[in-house]
């Protein structure tokens, strides 16, 4: 199994950015397919990007398409992703997970197997 890690949460103004990071330990890190998933209060938890194992396939929610980027660094165990251009409609816990590949290759319907704890993402206005 693989254990994930979520930090760079935190407060920001509209227009500015962060970047959330993903630290693994365990087997095979680049075994799983790795995604960004939020859930802002009240709301279910949404789909906000994904990546291949080798790093060479993304996908993204349309709200969030040109505005974030997700990469991975198996080398270090790690992933990211950079958000940029923030709006109030950001705010939520934001979550790693991680999915063994199985069925159809479709990133944006990835149903990881590992989670990490999430990490609160907040938008001032």
């Amino acid at each position: 199994q693989v254990q994930l890690v979520e930090s760079g949460g935190g407060l920001v103004q509209a227009g500015g950015s962060l970047r959330l990071s993903c630290a693994a330990s365990g087997r095979s890190f680049g075994t799983y397919r790795i995604g960004w998933f939020r859930q802002a209060p009240g709301k279910a938890r949404e789909f906000v990007a994904g990546i291949s194992r080798n790093g060479g396939d993304t996908a993204y929610a349309d709200s969030v398409q040109g505005r974030f980027s997700i990469s991975r660094d198996n080398a270090n165990n790690a992933a990211y992703l950079q958000m940029n251009s923030l709006n109030s409609e950001d705010t939520a816990v934001y979550y790693c997970g991680a999915e063994w590949p199985s069925g159809v290759y479709v990133l944006k319907a990835m149903n990881p197997e590992y989670w990490g704890k999430g990490t609160l993402v907040t938008v001032s206005q």
